[in-house]
């Protein structure tokens, strides 16, 4: 550590004994400097745990020229959601007795593999067509499903133990991953546009972007993050509350934990207890996505017709969605902004629901400036939503409680993104598509 930052000796050896005393007699953590900079490398490693999947949605446009009989938009999500949802249950069953360090580097690990995999992929068959290369993306994203799960899940539940601007900047992280692949996507298309085989060249630059963004997480989460003393201070609280899996991590920052809070094992509230007290919550964030995903992004690449902008107009769609999302990720930290009352975000989660109707009639009689307007709600609502309902949900509990709660939060999300992408053929029913 000292050789990481020797500059300030001084501040880390105040720190690090701060970070190595038991909880009840650390002081307020407000008075550990590098909050700031915590908040920023969770935004980084939210943005890694979905720019790999996101970079698939927005080169989809490039897929539908390649394999234009096989829905890419559609079937690949629905390839990927069975494996990233059978993967977090299973891990959400076990995650007391994981180690959260070793799951969440196994996630980045198979981004950056499974990234890399879709560049070489596409080099070895020089950009063809064909049931085997299609295949072959099905695999990659597959892991990406795995990894998904392993590192949504384990990130959440790990940063529910910590303060809940750890949590709001990890999921601004995951809004900016849309944001940030639609803003790169819609630049590589205007770049190469008139050059030869320009849509390739666009998708290749992208895809090798995306691969160096989940390198940055490898070595942000393996090297910085758990040596950041705020971040010492939180996973040593839960340490002493009977958390186990965050043993691994606080070993990487030199503390160790053996033999800490075992008598506190017996008092942590089992997981069908904690679902069953949070069952408003779980089903909040289930129904948020089932809404999401049954429009986003199937619907917008298939179902919205032809208009002005022509081959740019999923792009535009797509890109308008991820930028309120990361926007509206921000509007809880303005304390005053935020739904806090259960019912207040279920009846607020219910009422989207009437974004069916009206994107079926914009959809068959609007213009595509209504039709804008109402993805810039949808992304509006899917993370404001999302962010009130997991900052809220851990609070009042203890260290390994908030990360199992952290855990099947993320169960429902993905269970609802599962379902919205199933329902999502349902806009086929009546269409002149043949399968």
């Amino acid at each position: 550590m000292r050789s990481l930052f020797s500059n300030s000796r001084n501040y880390h050896h105040l720190t690090e004994e701060a970070a190595m005393t038991t909880a009840d007699s650390i002081g307020s953590p407000t008075r550990l400097q590098g909050k700031l900079f915590a908040m920023v490398v969770c935004f980084i490693l939210g943005l890694g745990s979905l720019v790999a999947w996101n970079s698939m949605l927005t080169i989809s446009d490039y897929y539908y020229k390649l394999f234009p009989k096989y829905h890419p938009a559609r079937v690949l999500t629905l390839v990927y959601q069975p494996f990233a949802l059978g993967t977090i249950a299973i891990l959400a069953h076990t995650e007391a007795k994981s180690d959260t360090r070793q799951r969440n580097m196994t996630g980045y690990i198979m981004f950056f593999i499974s990234t890399l995999a879709l560049l070489v992929l596409d080099l070895a068959t020089s950009g063809k067509g064909g049931i085997g290369n299609y295949i072959g993306i099905c695999v990659i994203v597959a892991a990406f499903g795995v990894a998904d799960a392993h590192v949504e899940g384990g990130m959440v539940g790990d940063l529910s133990l910590m303060c809940p601007d750890f949590m709001q900047s990890f999921l601004a992280g995951l809004a900016a991953s849309g944001a940030l692949t639609s803003a790169l996507r819609l630049i590589t298309k205007a770049a190469f546009e008139k050059s030869a085989n320009g849509l390739r060249k666009g998708v290749m630059l992208f895809l090798a972007i995306s691969t160096f963004f989940e390198f940055l997480c490898i070595f942000l989460y393996a090297y910085i993050f758990p040596k950041l003393p705020i971040v010492k201070y939180y996973r040593t609280k839960a340490a002493s509350e009977g958390s186990k899996t965050v043993s691994a991590d606080l070993a990487a920052a030199g503390i160790q934990t053996e033999g800490e809070g075992d008598d506190k094992q017996q008092q942590i509230l089992s997981k069908k207890q904690l679902l069953f007290q949070n069952i408003d919550y779980a089903l909040d964030l289930y129904l948020i996505y089932v809404l999401t995903l049954s429009i986003f992004p199937g619907f917008l690449y298939e179902n919205t017709g032809t208009h002005q902008l022509g081959s740019w107009y999923a792009l535009v769609l797509i890109a308008m969605y991820n930028v309120w999302d990361l926007i509206s990720r921000y509007i809880p930290v303005v304390e005053c902004l935020k739904i806090k009352s259960r019912k207040g975000l279920m009846l607020a989660v219910l009422s989207r629901f009437l974004l069916i109707p009206a994107f079926y009639f914009t959809a068959k009689y609007g213009s595509q400036g209504w039709m804008i307007a109402l993805v810039s709600f949808l992304g509006l609502t899917n993370g404001y939503l999302t962010v009130c309902v997991l900052t809220e949900a851990p609070k009042g509990y203890k260290g390994p409680e908030q990360n199992a709660l952290g855990n099947l939060m993320v169960l429902f999300l993905l269970g609802g993104i599962f379902s919205g992408v199933a329902l999502d053929w349902l806009w086929l029913i009546g269409s002149h598509e043949q399968f």
